[in-house]
């Protein structure tokens, strides 16, 4: 910031503003807008100062900097009386009030704004002129009126201000200031400093804009005439039409034969299309007026040349461009936006590459629907947006035959009708919802529709001409692959979209979400903050869920709160920390998983794959005098029970090398429970979670509570790979987990895990379970507990030291150890 006195007496130094295509005279108040960096830096001078600013045209409106010599010399000191903020955009709204005439003497600075040494120039002998300014500001006054018929600038307050002063300087820039004048001419005024010179020349510029303004009243009324004469002959031929009608004229009907002629002739179809159409005019030219085939037909006729048979759009191919809105779009999502970038790279390289099937495979929530639409944007493509969930009639896709009443399109053909291109983008939604009955199986329709081989000649039953479908797009999107078909599947390109991690729900929170509520509700930036504490509390406490639906939602509940409370006068704004979201939204809906306070015997922590992301699965082992029952309990499906037998198979296997009772399995009955047991649970993956609780509950060894482990075992004791590790691991690292145990087949799947959650975790390959024995049981502890039961004498009862009795070191119980 600089000093607004400068070292000479009339000098003053003060923040310049050039204005594109105006001018502020003194006196004067005047509203507008501004966007340039340096020109709302030089606001932001001027307001930090005296909030004095010297206000003047530049020369060429089109430049976006202009230099001292892009700038008129003599301009206005002017104050600032508002400045608004326009929020969401780098707008600002002003109101200048101009002081006085002055003359830049040069421009002292340019970072990070315009400064400039301006001195402030004298008029000439002010008053009312005697009588030659008397009469002028009279003439002034009659043309101004005259002006005023033309147009709706000169109020009858601006005329009443004009003829209570009675200044020549006052009126000619009042009038300067309120009528419509190029650029040019206002400076010309600004720069006039003799008041009667300067009245003078509004008086001719008055007379030359009357002149305008008569020819262009002149001319509307022309216009108007003919549009008069026009409508009259519109009018008349109407009732031309009515009469011929009733005297049952055929004319009309002969030129609507020929018109669907014509455009059958300039769609250029193919030979066999061509003859189909004719040849359905000619059905049309026999049926009798007003007949129900008749109308069938040019209903039929109407929608086939509707359709888009070589209109398409000009597709961006500019790889920098689609990368900057597909980023812009979304956060994330990196499979996505690299498919399309690659795909766009080699329609550069080959421009008769033929687009394909993309298949978006993710949860609920994770931007699915909204990249697809994305990938339109950064394209250039038209989109159809096309629901299939619960869809089981197969002319939802290909169309009903045109025989039937009602009968219309399919909607792949309707999509395209719609979007009015023949390369646009079909998005076919919830593609794993659809279903099959009596009426037709609707996947198999899809077939030939997304075969980039065979779809050059796609028919519709309704349409029955071949349509090609090689230029369209088809991108897909579904929460599961399991129910789509495999020839289906086999036609398109699966990605998946895996779900977000914490972390990436706070960028998306803070750079989407967050921004695109406010300004839902109303909102200034400055009106509610949330820190990203607050954010990743909002995360952790009030929603669980792959994607972001549910967060936007509680991201919604707190605007609106935050205007509430605004609208009652209660606050002026929310900055929101964490812990102060429970008075908001309530108490939490979720609580974390608990960490476990002591290595547990019969206690192991494994990790699950849900809809809504991953999961601990704790699994409870307990040992009991019995028979050799295996009790499972926990709302179990068949696989995880199987499961559960093959641990207890290779248990039996390796009972003495494990040091376990050979006979356990007749003289223990053992009780496996999976906590939770209103939810439904399935899957292998839980099969050496299994086998180490029940070792440890056996052994009487503890499990480490820092260990968790996934992978499906078998007889041998092998461990086979898993699904679903990036959401797995991301459920370790909530539960305060330090090691996880995964298959060996698994260990390139970590290349996909988040790298926060891949630095935080240490992980443990394996591919057998005697490699992690010593791993995920704690036996120091255990071994400690047994030299403390020895020195308190409780070691002679005659049991084996691995085989704890139902009535001591219960499983299921912590074993401390007393310092």
């Amino acid at each position: 910031m600089q000093d607004n006195q400068s070292t000479q007496p009339n000098i003053e130094t003060m923040p310049l503003l050039p204005l594109r295509g105006m001018s502020v005279f003194p006196g004067m108040l005047l509203n507008f807008e501004v966007e340039r960096e340096n020109s709302v830096a030089a606001l932001n001078a001027a307001l930090s100062g005296d909030q004095l600013i010297f206000l003047t045209a530049q020369k060429n409106i089109m430049e976006e900097q202009p230099g001292q010599e892009g700038l008129y010399a003599i301009g206005t000191v002017s104050k600032l009386k508002q400045l608004l903020r326009i929020p969401g955009t780098r707008t600002v709204r002003v109101m200048m009030e101009g002081l006085a005439r002055a003359r830049m003497l040069r421009v002292s600075s340019t970072s990070p704004c315009l400064w400039a040494e301006v001195e402030r120039v004298g008029e000439g002998a002010a008053g009312k002129g005697g009588a030659r300014g008397e009469a002028l500001l009279r003439r002034c006054l009659i043309l101004l009126e005259e002006y005023a018929q033309f147009s709706n600038a000169v109020s009858p307050q601006m005329l009443l201000q004009i003829v209570n002063s009675g200044e020549p300087g006052f009126a000619a820039d009042t009038i300067a200031q309120s009528i419509y004048l190029p650029h040019e001419q206002k400076q010309l005024a600004l720069e006039e400093l003799r008041p009667l010179k300067r009245l003078e020349l509004i008086c001719q510029i008055l007379r030359h804009e009357i002149g305008v303004l008569k020819i262009d009243r002149e001319l509307q009324g022309a216009v108007h005439e003919e549009v008069s004469r026009h409508q009259k002959d519109y009018y008349l031929r109407e009732q031309l039409k009515v009469i011929q009608t009733e005297l049952g004229a055929e004319d009309e009907f002969f030129e609507e034969l020929e018109d669907y002629r014509r455009q059958i002739y300039a769609l250029r179809l193919p030979a066999e299309g061509e003859e189909k159409l004719l040849k359905e005019v000619g059905h049309l030219a026999k049926q009798p007026g007003g007949s129900a085939e008749g109308a069938l037909i040019r209903g039929y006729l109407d929608t086939v040349l509707e359709l888009p048979w070589r209109r398409k759009t000009k597709e961006r191919l500019d790889i920098q461009k689609a990368r900057k809105i597909l980023d812009a779009d979304h956060y994330g999502l990196t499979k996505v936006k690299d498919r399309i970038i690659e795909y766009l790279a080699v329609k550069q390289l080959s421009p008769g590459l033929k687009a394909s099937a993309l298949c978006l495979v993710g949860p609920p929530g994770v931007g699915k629907t909204s990249v697809a639409i994305s990938v339109a944007k950064a394209t250039n493509r038209k989109l159809a947006r096309i629901s299939l969930g619960g869809v089981h009639d197969e002319a939802e896709i290909r169309g009903h035959r045109k025989t039937y009443i009602g009968a219309m399109p399919g909607r792949i053909i309707a999509g395209l009708s719609q979007a009015r291109s023949s390369n646009a983008l079909l998005l076919l939604d919830e593609i794993d919802k659809l279903g099959s009955d009596y009426r037709g199986d609707p996947s198999a329709a899809l077939l030939e529709a997304l075969d980039s081989e065979q779809n050059y000649a796609f028919r519709d039953h309704y349409v029955e001409l071949p349509f090609d479908l090689s230029d369209v797009m088809f991108i897909t999107t579904c929460n599961t692959t399991e129910t789509i078909p495999r020839a289906l599947l086999d036609r398109m390109e699966v990605i998946e979209l895996p779900s977000y991690t914490d972390e990436e729900k706070l960028r998306i929170a803070k750079d989407h979400l967050l921004p695109k509520q406010r300004k839902k509700h109303g909102l200034a930036a400055q009106k509610l903050s949330l820190s990203d504490d607050a954010v990743r509390e909002v995360i952790t406490l009030y929603t669980r869920e792959s994607g972001v639906r549910l967060l936007e939602r509680e991201l919604a509940a707190l605007c609106r709160k935050t205007a509430k409370q605004i609208a009652a006068g209660e606050s002026r704004g929310l900055k929101l920390r964490a812990g102060m979201i429970e008075p908001l939204l309530g108490p939490p809906k979720y609580k974390p998983d608990p960490v476990l306070p002591a290595d547990e015997v019969g206690l192991a922590r494994g990790l699950a794959w849900t809809s809504v992301g991953g999961e601990i699965l704790e699994v409870e082992c307990n040992i009991m005098e019995g028979s050799g029952k295996l009790e499972l309990t926990g709302n179990l499906g068949d696989v995880m029970k199987e499961s559960a037998h093959a641990a207890i198979s290779y248990i039996r296997s390796r009972a003495g090398k494990l040091g376990i009772d050979p006979e356990f399995y007749k003289n223990r009955d053992i009780h496996i429970h999976f906590p939770e047991g209103a939810v439904p649970k399935d899957g292998p993956s839980a099969g050496i979670t299994i086998c180490i609780g029940v070792i440890s509950a056996l052994t009487g060894i503890p499990v480490r509570r820092s260990v968790a482990m996934t992978g499906e075992i078998t007889l041998r004791g092998r461990i086979l790979p898993i699904g679903g590790l990036r959401e797995k691991t991301m459920a370790a690292l909530r539960a305060g987990v330090h090691d996880v145990i995964i298959p060996a087949a698994n260990e390139a799947d970590l290349q996909n895990i988040d790298p926060e959650v891949r630095k935080a975790l240490h992980f443990i390959i394996t591919d057998h379970v005697d490699k992690i024995l010593d791993t995920a049981l704690n036996r120091r502890l255990f071994e400690a507990a047994q030299e403390e039961l020895d020195m308190a004498g409780a070691g002679g009862r005659g049991r084996p030291p691995l085989q704890p009795s139902p009535d001591e070191n219960t499983p299921g119980t912590a074993i401390n150890i007393r310092q």
